[in-house]
């Protein structure tokens, strides 16, 4: 029921079909009240000085953009960097050094999975966990680092940082709940806006592929992977984004399917990785073409 209820939505979002546009259409004075009171909220904040430089990365829209491998191609580019993230999905609360530079000192449980993908794509790398941003600004400069990434931290307009946006396209534009947009561009918001294939690149590899693949893969909009996978690829399987897999519901997807891998993100090997079955790891990194990020 939940696994249906989000792809509807992401549909609703994304590509929505007549009845669901006119849904949005019946829904939009919620959504003009809704995208008030965000603006509302942008004005009146005050945007607090943390002493350090800090770089948000993020998207309008709900659901997946490329944020993490955009954060991670930057991060790489600093020596002593900090990613900082609420750790959607994560069995715990509050904030937590999931790394410290040198050692993980968690699992993929309490640091969601997004965060452990920094933690391992970026050995040099403090990487944070927290509902409360500035908490976990202020531990990273106890820590030494010399820059933070936020990571989805556009909304946090009381941080003074520099915006990075990945332009999402949806031919629904109005905001939540006719559409996508968690918030706008602002009039008055200085961010700087991406543009795939303009700004970046996508670049993807397959690491240990096998004759024969299932792809089984838990984020946001898995169509988006549909044009990087390779031809011996026979199933495809989309759970929730952030879904918390169990071993023997990828066992029945191996033996229905007699596949000899299952393809996967790194967002869905970090999860599944204990569990010993064959994988192969759809890999993607981003090449920044655009100058002056950071």
């Amino acid at each position: 029921m939940k696994k249906s209820l989000v792809f509807w939505v992401e549909e609703y979002f994304y590509n929505p079909r007549l009845t669901q546009r006119i849904l949005s259409y019946l829904l939009l004075p919620l959504s003009w009240l809704y995208c008030f009171v965000m603006h509302l909220r942008f004005k009146l904040a005050k945007a607090e000085d943390m002493g350090i430089d800090i770089i948000s990365v993020g998207n309008l829209t709900v659901g997946g953009s490329g944020k993490t491998p955009l954060v991670t191609a930057l991060a790489q580019k600093v020596k002593k960097p900090a990613v900082i993230l609420r750790g959607y999905g994560r069995e715990s609360q509050g904030m937590i050094v999931v790394k410290d530079g040198t050692e993980i000192y968690c699992d993929v449980r309490i640091s969601g999975d997004e965060a452990m993908i920094y933690a391992k794509k970026l050995p040099h790398a403090t990487v944070i966990v927290s509902e409360d941003r500035k908490t976990a600004i202020k531990k990273a400069k106890e820590l030494g680092c010399e820059m933070v990434f936020l990571d989805d931290a556009y909304s946090k307009h009381s941080i003074k940082k520099k915006d990075i946006l990945i332009d999402v396209s949806t031919p629904n534009t109005f905001c939540l709940p006719s559409g996508p947009y968690r918030e706008k561009l602002w009039l008055g918001k200085d961010a700087m806006v991406l543009r795939e294939d303009v700004d970046f690149v996508r670049e993807v590899y397959v690491k240990d592929p096998s004759a024969k693949m299932a792809l089984v893969t838990a984020i946001a909009r898995p169509q988006r992977l549909d044009k990087y996978l390779p031809k011996n690829v026979v199933a495809k399987h989309y759970f929730e984004d952030h879904h918390s897999f169990e071993k023997k519901e990828l066992e029945l997807i191996l033996a229905q399917d007699g596949v000899d891998s299952l393809l996967v993100t790194l967002k869905d090997y970090v999860k599944i990785e204990h569990f010993g079955l064959p994988l192969s790891l759809l890999d993607l990194e981003v090449k920044v073409l655009k100058g002056g990020l950071i």
